[in-house]
């Protein structure tokens, strides 16, 4: 039997994730305003933690979710909340403002789209 031959090999990979744990960059900024979200959607990826940084220009607004555990939330002018949510599930969601906040308050949607 010959002796133990020792090498080192350096494997890059690329757009691969392979751990459970996984920081986003930077929070997905959300500025809601009277009666609407910017941006009004965003595209995430299943079982990737994904944060949010939600800012209020004007009224008083707030976000929940129960199908991806997005915690009530009230959005106060001048004021920033930051939330982390993982998605369970593909699929397009629909967030409403939770809050009354006036005559355009039923249109005020936000998306949030599931991808693979």
């Amino acid at each position: 039997m010959r002796g133990i031959i020792s090498s080192v090999v350096t494997i890059l990979v690329a757009a691969f994730c392979f751990s459970t744990t996984v920081a986003t960059a930077d929070p997905i900024k959300v500025v809601s305003s009277n009666w609407k979200f910017a941006p009004g959607s965003i595209t995430v990826h299943v079982n990737q933690p994904v944060e949010l940084a939600l800012t209020s220009k004007e009224g008083v607004h707030g976000i929940e979710s129960s199908d991806l555990k997005i915690p009530n939330t009230m959005i106060l002018p001048g004021s920033s909340k930051t939330i982390t949510f993982t998605p369970t599930k593909v699929g397009t969601y629909v967030i409403h403002c939770n809050l009354p906040c006036g005559p355009g308050h039923t249109d005020m949607t936000f998306t949030v789209k599931v991808v693979e």
